[in-house]
């Protein structure tokens, strides 16, 4: 595929938005990512679609692979036409006068808004800048948070549209809302809105109604992402005392009127709860009824829950195996390899953005702004 646009990619992960962006043709010139394990996930899955990003200089330093986004230069990131982002949701020291650019100093956003300042001064200013964020940034230190993160858009030259989207509505078993912004430069990028995927269509096609998501859309189970039964470890069957404490956890919460406790799902459920990055330690928010087999509830292995944020990992195979065909998972997504330990994997599909949602994002920019 010859790629016809550029992107950086801040705040990287695990390569979600990789992932999309390549879906849709375009070359990945620059990421960032401080995370030990997430860097050694990363180059081992796009090494091969993006040799230059790994490219070294004399000192053994890689030149476009930056660690900390603080020491970032921004006079020596490529030039780039779509910038992408999941940073993370932190409080502004808000003066409360400017609820600008000004304001966001001493944040992980505002690397990404001097970056993006750098490169409009330079004569090269990024077409689209493409953000993820938890659901709460709405509401955010009483909304103050989203409002510096706009009103410094507007500052630096761009219009944007942001909503909740629902990873649910895009063919992956996962009740997964998360915030999306995406911005244009307004000199070059001629357009008055930018209209949001809410859902894919049964038949593909997508859904850019919320009261359309009623008509129906791509239908999800989360057997969808199994793996065979047979191959399942033992291991991953939580502990007598471990589900004692679980059920003992949730009627204590019951009686003092919270709602937290373990989720309980089978492979006939729709979707499952929001997978987080603190699976690892009990798998409380997602467990697998196995009470057919007369077995305590299981966990999710590493390979589903990847595939429950729509990464194609072969793994085992599936314990559907029309599953491997489906939009998500057949070979014309790319194949997501696990280099890491099994609580790394946890870790980092809790934190990772779900694919379908930000592919589907990404043909819309591609075809609404580009």
């Amino acid at each position: 595929m010859v790629k016809k646009y550029t992107f950086i990619d801040l705040f990287a992960g695990i390569g979600g938005f990789h992932q999309a962006m390549h879906s849709v043709g375009a070359k990945c010139v620059f990421a960032s990512e401080w995370d030990k394990n997430a860097r050694i996930s990363y180059k081992a899955n796009y090494k091969d679609i993006e040799p230059t990003l790994f490219k070294k200089n004399l000192k053994g330093e890689y030149l476009y692979f930056n660690e900390d986004i603080n020491d970032a230069d921004p006079t020596k990131i490529p030039n780039f036409d779509i910038c992408c982002g999941g940073f993370p949701c932190q409080p502004f020291s808000v003066a409360g006068l400017k609820r600008g650019f000004e304001d966001t100093r001493g944040t992980l956003f505002f690397n990404i808004a001097n970056i993006v300042k750098e490169k409009i001064k330079s004569g090269y200013p990024p077409k689209v800048l493409f953000l993820e964020n938890v659901r709460g940034l709405k509401t955010h230190d009483k909304g103050k948070t989203l409002s510096v993160i706009l009103a410094t858009l507007k500052e630096l030259g761009y219009n944007y549209s942001y909503d909740v989207l629902n990873a649910k509505y895009f063919g992956v078993p996962q009740n997964r809302e998360r915030l999306f912004i995406v911005a244009w430069y307004r000199k070059l990028v001629n357009v008055s809105e930018f209209k949001f995927p809410y859902g894919i269509a049964p038949e593909g096609k997508t859904i850019y109604e919320k009261e359309k998501l009623k008509e129906g859309t791509l239908p999800t189970r989360v057997s969808d992402i199994f793996e065979p039964s047979n191959t399942i470890d033992p291991s991953y069957t939580i502990s007598d005392r471990m589900w004692e404490g679980h059920k003992n956890r949730k009627e204590r919460n019951k009686q003092n009127g919270k709602g937290f406790g373990y989720s309980l799902f089978n492979g006939d459920s729709a979707y499952t709860s929001t997978i987080s990055a603190r699976y690892w330690k009990d798998g409380s928010e997602i467990l697998i009824d196995q009470s057919d087999k007369g077995l305590n509830p299981r966990k999710l292995t590493p390979v589903e829950a990847g595939r429950l944020q729509g990464y194609r990992i072969i793994g085992n195979g599936w314990e559907n195996p029309e599953c491997a065909n489906n939009q998500n998972y057949n070979p014309s997504n790319l194949e997501y390899k696990i280099v890491v330990s099994k609580k790394e994997a946890y870790h980092q599909f809790g934190n990772s953005v779900a694919i379908p949602v930000i592919k589907r994002i990404a043909m819309e920019i591609i075809h609404q702004l580009m």
